[in-house]
């Protein structure tokens, strides 16, 4: 794993309407890593990954990519960064074929000048490759991505952005509606993207699937950050007293990351 942070969210605030959201929250993730972002609902999880993703700016505190300070624009921004964003509704066309939601957006094309047009064999191939890299074996390219399983549909999904050059992923609760069997799928494909170099971002509320892939934990609770530790700090069972706002019952031999 790379020492340096290559994304970093240092005393980010967020107000909404005079409300404060997050209060000087800090994040950090290195390639190969997984940090875990943790907390009930309300704890300004959402919060922080839109400001991470580009979708809102922070109104205090700096976002760094590569060491760099930078103010996220958009979306597009952010991936052009090198930081892709699985949302919870993976941004993904139901009615369309597997490998047209891959492409959606960056359709391939063939041909030249006016009669250019989509090469839809390089895409089911292209497709197709980047989902065997993930461990999945080649569905039925042509078939609509809606009649996927939920777990099928997340495969496309971190496929899509790992093939486009994602540095950072970040998920956004990406087991919530699934059962156990296709979870642990899912957070296969977690462990996939880091042993390629990708650092991931999990934001989750399970504790027992953040336990057993995180390496780090960063845990929120009512927009303030009770801290973050390294999983040879703490116990599932402290994490678990964590989310639930009981740093003093959690605290006993916990060593909080000072970043």
């Amino acid at each position: 794993m790379d020492n340096e942070p290559y994304l970093e969210a240092v005393c980010v605030s967020k107000l909404y309407q005079d409300v404060s959201v997050l209060e000087d929250v800090s994040l950090s993730v290195r390639p190969g890593e997984v940090v875990c972002l943790l907390g009930d609902n309300g704890a300004g999880k959402s919060t922080l990954i839109e400001i991470l993703s580009g979708v809102e700016k922070p109104d205090k505190g700096t976002v760094r990519v590569a060491g760099i300070d930078v103010r996220l624009g958009s979306p597009a921004e952010a991936l052009d960064r090198g930081i892709a964003t699985v949302f919870q509704d993976l941004a993904l066309v139901p009615i369309m074929s597997v490998y047209r939601n891959f492409f959606l957006g960056r359709e391939p094309r063939r041909g030249w000048g006016p009669f250019r047009r989509f090469d839809s064999r390089r895409a089911i191939a292209t497709t197709a490759d980047a989902l065997r890299d993930l461990g999945v074996s080649s569905a039925a390219m042509r078939r609509p991505i809606g009649t996927l399983s939920g777990g099928q549909r997340q495969s496309v999904a971190v496929a899509r952005a790992l093939h486009f050059g994602a540095r950072i992923l970040i998920l956004d609760e990406p087991t919530s509606a699934l059962g156990v069997k296709q979870s642990e799928i899912v957070l296969g494909y977690i462990k996939r993207a880091k042993e390629t170099g990708v650092g991931v971002i999990l934001v989750t509320h399970n504790v027992q699937h953040a336990y057993s892939i995180g390496d780090t934990f960063v845990v929120l609770f009512l927009g303030r950050q009770l801290g973050t530790f390294k999983k040879s700090n703490l116990t599932e069972a402290q994490l678990m007293r964590l989310m639930a706002g009981k740093i003093d019952e959690a605290n006993g031999p916990l060593s909080p990351v000072i970043l």
